[in-house]
């Protein structure tokens, strides 16, 4: 955040030579020459390259409302308020105006009053662009007043006539002018919530109980929403959704690599998770997604894979603060906690119940097997195999360190497998080696090459 200008009233803003935009024009501008420049202004968002976000800029450039419309956990919260970052970084505004109304352009009776009186002398503030962006959680007790405004009996109360229009106290929609404001969920608005909002889309005006009050709102309207099909809480009104110049579908990543970047970004982790086992989780998503025992309506959210990496770092962490570890490494072995925790997160098809555990643990296992394809494929693991069949037996689990892991493992003569397994996934100390060992192993008990046994705090191959 650079300093706010050090202009401090409206006479100083004039000589500055400073110019009244609208706020689409101001987006438009700043978005056109992002792009002009060969900058992203989508920063963070991964996988709507070339769908979505073409969409919304060109929304954006027309100076339409936006309604996204997508499952729970595509990142439509995320796209909105990334929005913000096309405002100007200070705009001037009337200081102690309630509305943050532009030194040009004062629209309140108060402000222009004071503008009136004051002349160039009126004092301005800046403000912040990440100030100009307002987010409400639609839901059903939601009122007029909350979004529109209404009579503050407490300004009556001072003495105003009740018909003074300074006795309105406004709502999130008129107090976002000259910025942003977002309403998630907004099916879960009441239908005659929704009337309310009619004025402030098309005529950008509002209207508080029976006052005759034009305000000429200058404010960029966002929703986001759960596909209509899928929603039992409610509809937006077709009025309404006819006021919303575009309205663009989010999805899922279309490409691993977007989903694991997800998780990258997203996920605090308190351990070493290795790319190995977030490629798994991701891998793991995207077949529950694709999974017929899985309520394809409500969609599988990106917070799953996020939380599963969550998981899987604090099981870490636990293992290696209770046994001494110097450095917390996720293992295979761990990727079990987040399937314990997960699968309410999870809705599945009608018929499927008491089959859940089953079903996420074969879909677990089928995205493990696929990333040990990745990374394996052409690796000879005959000696290892053999070992093993021999009567050699390797243990791990929650219990066992990485180097007590390491010290199991069968003695191979001069083979150069451990480190081939190592350097394919870029493996370089105990911690590391030992889960790439382990997903070797795991990949060879899902090729029914050796066997496992696990009570749920040890795993034994062999």
């Amino acid at each position: 955040m650079t300093t706010a200008p050090t202009v401090k009233t409206l006479g100083e803003l004039r000589a500055s030579g400073h110019e009244l935009t609208s706020l689409r024009s101001e987006i438009r501008t700043n978005l056109l020459r992002r792009l002009a420049a060969g900058e992203d202004p989508w920063p963070g968002l991964h996988g709507f390259e070339h769908t979505v976000i073409p969409q919304v800029e060109r929304a954006l450039l027309a100076g339409h409302d936006i309604v996204l419309l997508g499952e729970r956990g595509q990142g439509k919260t995320r796209l909105l308020r990334t929005i913000v970052g096309l405002l100007d970084e200070w705009t001037p505004v009337i200081e102690g105006s309630e509305l943050g109304e532009h030194p040009y352009d004062p629209i309140t009776h108060a402000s222009q009053r004071r503008a009136r009186e004051l002349g160039d002398h009126l004092p301005v503030a800046w403000r912040h662009r990440d100030e100009r962006y307002a987010e409400k959680l639609a839901t059903p007790d939601t009122s007029v007043a909350d979004l529109i405004g209404d009579v503050d009996p407490m300004k009556v109360a001072e003495g105003r006539m009740l018909g003074d229009p300074e006795t309105i106290h406004f709502g999130l929609i008129p107090r976002s002018h000259r910025g942003i404001v977002a309403i998630n969920e907004l099916p879960d608005l009441a239908e005659r919530i929704q009337v309310a909002m009619l004025n402030v889309m098309e005529e950008r005006d509002i209207q508080v109980r029976g006052y005759v009050l034009r305000l000429p709102i200058d404010t960029l309207v966002l929703a986001s929403a759960n596909p209509e099909d899928y929603t039992n809480r409610g509809r937006i009104i077709t009025p309404l959704k006819d006021r919303f110049g575009a309205e663009i579908r989010t999805h899922y990543p279309a490409e691993l690599d977007a989903e694991v970047a997800v998780i990258r970004q997203e996920a605090d982790l308190v351990a070493e998770v290795p790319d190995h086992l977030v490629e798994i989780l991701a891998r793991f998503t995207r077949g529950l997604r694709g999974s017929s025992s899985v309520d394809q309506r409500s969609g599988v959210s990106a917070r799953f894979a996020i939380a599963g990496a969550e998981t899987v770092a604090a099981a870490a962490l636990r293992r290696a603060t209770v046994h001494g570890e110097e450095h917390a490494v996720a293992r295979v072995v761990d990727l079990e906690t987040a399937v314990d925790v997960l699968g309410g997160k999870v809705e599945f098809e009608t018929g499927e119940e008491g089959r859940e555990g089953d079903i996420l643990t074969h879909l677990l296992r089928s995205a493990t097997a696929e990333t040990v394809r990745r990374h394996f494929r052409g690796l000879d693991f005959a000696l290892l195999v053999d070992a093993i069949e021999a009567g050699s037996m390797v243990t791990t689990g929650e219990h066992v360190t990485a180097r007590d892991f390491l010290t199991g493992l069968p003695v191979l003569g001069e083979a150069e497998l451990y480190d081939e397994v190592c350097d394919r996934l870029g493996a370089t100390d105990d911690g590391t080696r030992a889960a790439a060992v382990e997903l070797a192993l795991e990949g060879l008990f899902l090729a029914r090459k050796v066997g496992k046994d696990s009570d749920g705090s040890e795993t034994v191959y062999g």
